[in-house]
C-alpha cells in the first residue's frame, strides 16, 4: 500500500474512532441527567444546525427537533426543574460505521433500561442511524435518528438487592 492510501486509512481508523469517542461521551451524558448536567458540553458534541427525532413510535413520544440550541432545550427537559430519571442505561450492539471524507454515518442497535421518578420502569430496543460531520475540526453529530422496536415495562430494575457471592471471595478487610 502506497503511504498515501496508508494515511487515508489512518485517518478513516481516527476518524471511526473519535465517533466512538462521541457517541460514548453522549450517551455517559444522557446517563446522568440532572441538575449538573453539562449542557455546553453537550451542545457541543451536535452540530450547529444538527437534527435528532424519533421514528416509528418514536416519532410521537419525541418528534423532531431542528438545531442544537432545540436538541438542548429537549434534553433539558428531561432534567429540570425535576429529574424525569432517578436511572437509565444505554447498552450498543452491532456497531456499523462508516467514514467519507468530512462526513460519515453510524448504525447501532440500543438496549435502555430506565427507572423514572414517578415510579415507573422499562426496557427498551431501538435501531440508532447517526450522521456525522466535522466542523471546526471535530467530529460532530448532524442527524440523529431513533427508532423504538420494543418496550416492555419492568419492576424497579435499581432495587437494593444483596449480590450472592461464594463464601471466602469477598476481600478482607480492615
Amino acid at each position: 500500500m502506497s503511504e498515501a492510501g496508508l494515511l487515508a486509512r489512518l485517518e478513516e481508523l481516527e476518524a471511526e474512532s473519535a465517533i466512538r469517542r462521541l457517541v460514548a461521551r453522549y450517551f455517559a451524558i444522557c446517563d446522568d441527567l440532572g441538575p449538573n448536567t453539562p449542557f455546553v458540553e453537550l451542545g457541543s458534541l451536535f452540530t450547529q444546525d444538527a437534527v435528532w427525532e424519533g421514528r416509528g413510535r418514536y416519532a410521537k413520544a419525541f418528534g423532531r427537533y431542528d438545531g442544537r440550541e432545540a436538541i438542548i432545550g429537549m434534553i433539558r427537559s428531561y432534567c429540570l426543574p425535576q429529574p424525569h430519571f432517578d436511572m437509565t442505561g444505554h447498552f450498543f450492539s452491532a456497531e456499523a460505521i462508516e467514514v467519507e471524507g468530512p462526513a460519515a454515518s453510524g448504525h447501532w442497535m440500543m438496549l435502555q433500561t430506565s427507572d423514572y421518578a414517578e415510579g415507573k420502569s422499562d426496557f427498551r430496543g431501538a435501531r440508532l442511524a447517526l450522521r456525522f460531520a466535522l466542523e471546526d475540526g471535530c467530529w460532530r453529530i448532524a442527524h440523529f435518528r431513533t427508532q423504538n422496536i420494543f418496550s416492555r415495562q419492568e419492576d424497579r430494575w435499581s432495587d437494593e438487592v444483596s449480590i450472592p457471592v461464594p463464601i471466602g471471595s469477598r476481600g478482607a478487610t480492615k
